[in-house]
């Protein structure tokens, strides 16, 4: 994750929270949402909340919100990150 924040450039996109991850499995999902075509961005933990946010946090397209649960849970389960 290069960036620390990628938005939706289409305004009529809505997006909701998918999780929060560690950087390893953000990695592996984000890259899984794009091979998708599915809108996504994600947010860091800041300098302060860092200390009680333990990773990355997703945020998907909410018209797509359970094909981007499915991926989360293919990562998740095969342990691809």
């Amino acid at each position: 994750m290069s960036e620390p924040k990628r938005y939706p450039t289409d305004p009529r996109v809505i997006t909701v929270h998918l999780g929060q991850f560690t950087r390893e499995h953000a990695n592996t999902i984000a890259g899984r949402l794009e091979e998708a075509g599915i809108v996504w961005w994600y947010k860091e933990p800041g300098s302060i909340s860092r200390i009680w946010e333990y990773g990355v946090r997703l945020f998907v397209d909410r018209d797509r919100l359970a094909e981007a649960r499915a991926i989360v849970a293919a990562v998740l389960d095969d342990g691809s990150a």
